[in-house]
């Protein structure tokens, strides 16, 4: 069985792309696109730490930070506790260049037997991509690129999709959306059942975040009874 620190290595491993000195590169998108990794990323959990440095930056930098995230407390229940270094972050990673963003995140698995959406929901692909028009145009460029992709349909439209946003051998990302107009109706959580049961089924191991803020996407996660295993902290 997975720890929650095993959990977080393979959630780590599936947002950025690594040297071979597990030093951050790129963010790893599906599609190729090519955007730096964030400076830092921490991952905190009941049970200990995991944090990776972008490869730019310097070594006495990198053992900075280090010392600071070594010194971060295990998570309690709450997951949502603030960073004890977290002005010492930004101010280390200023010396360096001005921090652009950053922010903290929820980290979140399925459990083993994921239920059946109670709606009709389906795999897209190249054949039936046209269900896409009307509100997600914009994904069937990308459509190989981000499978397992399900889509709820009504009246031939997607509604709400699923889809890996983040992809390994080992592990998969969510990535959920769902149409303005039929929020609050519970189809977020039908598409993301559907897409953990298809990511299983390819022996990966289905992950879903969000931020710490994002009320609506943490609704879905109880909804799904997603065990919370970890807090994250980002800075680019």
């Amino acid at each position: 069985m997975l720890t929650d620190l095993d959990l977080m290595n393979k959630h780590v491993s599936a947002l950025f792309t690594h040297d071979a000195e597990s030093q951050l590169l790129f963010v790893n998108e599906p599609d190729g696109a090519v955007t730096p990794a964030s400076r830092l990323f921490l991952g905190r959990t009941r049970a200990g730490n995991v944090w990776r440095f972008r490869a730019d930056l310097p070594k006495n930098l990198c053992a900075k930070l280090g010392a600071l995230c070594a010194d971060e407390p295990p998570l309690s229940i709450e997951f949502k506790e603030s960073l004890r270094h977290l002005e010492s972050y930004v101010r280390l990673l200023e010396t360096h260049a001005p921090v652009e963003n950053f922010g903290n995140g929820l980290a979140y698995h399925f459990p083993e037997a994921v239920l059946p959406p109670s709606r009709p929901v389906m795999l897209v692909t190249e054949k039936n991509a046209k269900c896409l028009q009307g509100g997600f145009e914009k994904l069937i460029e990308e459509l190989s690129a981000w499978q397992p992709f399900v889509a709820l349909v009504e009246e031939n439209r997607a509604v709400s999709v699923c889809r890996s946003v983040r992809i390994t051998n080992e592990a998969h990302e969510a990535g959920v959306e769902t149409l303005p107009e039929f929020r609050g109706k519970g189809f977020a959580g039908e598409v993301a059942a559907e897409w953990a049961r298809q990511v299983r089924a390819t022996n990966a191991i289905p992950l879903y975040s969000t931020a710490w803020e994002n009320s609506a996407s943490q609704a879905v996660a109880r909804k799904l009874r997603l065990k919370c295993y970890a807090s994250s902290f980002n800075a680019a």
